[in-house]
């Protein structure tokens, strides 16, 4: 094998053509086998492999640099750059990261995850090699989906108008994003395709930079001429490369969008090794499709994941001209939203948390400000979400739960999720977002009939009324909080009132201050980051009174690809763990506080978390 042979890119050049495309061949075969033992992203990597070898011959580390956007096309140059064994090795296929990850080698230069950033990463890098007086080239790699989101064409206008010495801007058109590509941008890509290269319309030259066109992405000798074409340029140039995503692969080749990211698979037939399953996702996706279907101005914004709302083709069909993707532009999706609710619309935004980020100053400014009545969906904003360090989500609570004006619910099953879904549509004084759970779907039971109506803002629902201790249990951590009082009493004969509190965006004062009255301990629990979280909002709140407060959720760090068991342990999260802890806590204190006259300084802060 060829691939054994490359310890780094400098063996590459000992391989003449028809050795470069058998390692070719061989890198794509091992893609493939990890891929369907450990699933990743599929379709990406597999039209990126000539390219990779292509670039890794020409520009040479350490004085060149290579920035690859998103960098889930970066499996190849990872083969490339000495960790091939963690891609022939199934018992050292974790060593690496799906993305660009430094820790693993100096060829990788960022840690990333998100869309369209190489270009702004590789001209700070180009910048300060020009203020330095070093030489090398910096290379960035970015794909046509990437190109929509607001960050690359602030960079690609930076670069072609500021910029006076070495970029390369590779432009890996595949006719893709995670699904079609969405904007006008795309109309110029394709005039540029039909054309040769020659088309007028022409978006890179428009903003100032030197333009290049190779139809033949996945040729390696054609790649290797054109970008020693380039290499040593004395300014920015674009390299558009034309490449078909999941080459290689036949039923990637056929369904570009299901093989971007691919769950395990069995590699001969292409079939998911994981059974078909109902996600939190599915069931929301199923409800704002019967919105739209009940009300022809409910409009879905999705900017460039489906997923988000399980949108499969057929889905996005049926939503029609009342689904809205925006391309990968969280930004515009948030802004935009506001203006249809300003207008008399009634925009519902799916968005990933681990997406949400990117859109703080527009739900700042442009929604909350405005007191715009949107909704927006959050996915995945759990530990069981993605556990890449650039995909988490569990900063959301912190970060807009304290917007004011913000409305932030937590559901704790699918009719939950439905009804606040109804409600914050049907409603037209708040801008509203709905914490959508993760993990096992979990459906209401007739014990506790479902709230309706949300209009009492911060109004907490008590599911059982005991004493001592209260568990107050948002989202997905309402289980935990059950199946922890449930251990309270069946252990220690302690009956904990438990409460499922909706609202994560504020508290219910009302219901805080009667548990004074006979309740020693108040836990919280929530599936996010502690600091500046829901459970802070409580302990505030209790901060004047003697009120022992246990605040449970997950330390501020950024975690890496882990195991939610492992980190809930780590963090308590466990019934017996926070049962000992209550135990604890009742022995150190006094049974009954006392409820103070009034709220303020004279009371000293006793909480703990």
């Amino acid at each position: 094998m060829y691939l054994e042979s490359i310890d780094g890119p400098q063996d590459l050049l000992a391989l003449d053509s028809r050795q470069r495309i058998a390692l070719a061949e061989e890198i794509r075969a091992a893609l493939l086998h990890k891929l369907s033992l450990r699933g990743g992203h599929v379709g990406s990597n597999l039209g990126f492999v000539e390219a990779t070898i292509a670039l890794h011959y020409v520009f040479h580390d350490p004085d060149d640099k290579i920035v690859f956007d998103v960098s889930h096309q970066s499996y190849t140059h990872k083969m490339l750059t000495g960790r091939r064994d963690a891609f022939l090795d199934e018992s050292r296929f974790d060593d690496v990261s799906g993305f660009s990850e430094p820790s693993e080698s100096d060829y990788d230069l960022f840690r990333m995850g998100h869309t369209s950033t190489s270009v702004s990463l590789a001209s700070g890098l180009a910048k300060a090699r020009d203020m330095a007086g070093r030489g090398g080239n910096v290379v960035a790699v970015i794909g046509d989906g990437s190109l929509s989101g607001g960050e690359a064409l602030e960079g690609l206008d930076f670069v072609g108008g500021e910029l006076n010495g070495n970029m390369i801007i590779v432009v890996n058109d595949n006719g893709m994003s995670i699904a079609e590509n969405h904007g006008g941008l795309y109309r110029s890509l394709a005039h540029l395709r039909e054309s040769g290269g020659t088309s007028p319309d022409n978006i890179f030259t428009a903003l100032g930079l030197d333009y290049r066109y190779e139809p033949r992405g996945n040729d390696i000798d054609a790649l290797i001429r054109i970008f020693e074409q380039v290499r040593d340029t004395d300014h920015p140039v674009v390299v558009h490369i034309r490449t078909r995503k999941g080459l290689g692969y036949t039923p990637a080749e056929r369904n570009k969008e299901a093989w971007h990211w691919h769950a395990p698979f069995d590699e001969a037939t292409g079939v998911s090794l994981a059974p078909p399953r109902r996600t939190y996702l599915t069931e929301a996706g199923d409800h704002v499709l019967d919105l739209m279907a009940a009300d022809p101005e409910v409009t879905a914004i999705i900017a460039g994941t489906p997923t988000v709302f399980d949108l499969t083709p057929e889905r996005r069909a049926r939503a029609g001209r009342q689904l809205i993707d925006v391309g990968i532009a969280e930004e515009q999706a948030v802004a935009m939203a506001s203006g249809m609710a300003r207008g008399g619309g009634k925009p519902i935004v799916g968005m990933y948390a681990s997406f949400l980020q990117r859109t703080y100053d527009q739900m700042m400014d442009d929604v909350c400000i405005n007191s715009s009545p949107a909704t927006f969906c959050i996915g995945n904003a759990s530990i069981w979400g993605v556990n890449d360090v650039t995909h988490l989500g569990l900063f959301d609570i912190a970060m807009i739960g304290n917007i004011p004006g913000l409305v932030y619910l937590a559901p704790t099953n699918v009719e939950e999720m439905n009804a606040m879904m109804d409600w914050a549509v049907r409603q037209t004084q708040h801008p509203v977002a709905i914490r959508m759970p993760a993990g096992t779907v979990r459906h209401a039971d007739d014990a506790h009939p479902v709230r309706r109506d949300y209009s009492r803002l911060d109004t907490f629902d008590t599911l059982h009324r005991g004493s001592r201790v209260a568990i107050i249990a948002a989202g997905d951590f309402l289980r935990l909080g059950e199946d922890t009082a449930r251990l309270l009493h069946d252990e220690e004969g302690i009956d904990a009132t438990v409460v499922n509190p909706q609202f994560i965006s504020g508290v219910d004062a009302a219901t805080l201050d009667s548990l004074l009255d006979d309740h020693t301990v108040v836990v919280t629990l929530e599936d996010g980051m502690l600091s500046g979280g829901f459970g802070a909002k409580v302990a505030a709140h209790y901060a004047p009174t003697p009120m022992r407060v246990l605040c449970y959720g997950f330390a501020k760090t950024y975690y890496d690809r882990y195991d939610p068991a492992e980190v809930m342990h780590d963090n308590r999260l466990e019934p017996g763990a926070i049962r000992d802890d209550v135990l604890h806590t009742l022995a150190d204190g006094v049974e009954f506080p006392q409820r103070p006259v009034a709220r303020g300084g004279a009371f000293p802060r006793d909480t703990a978390a």
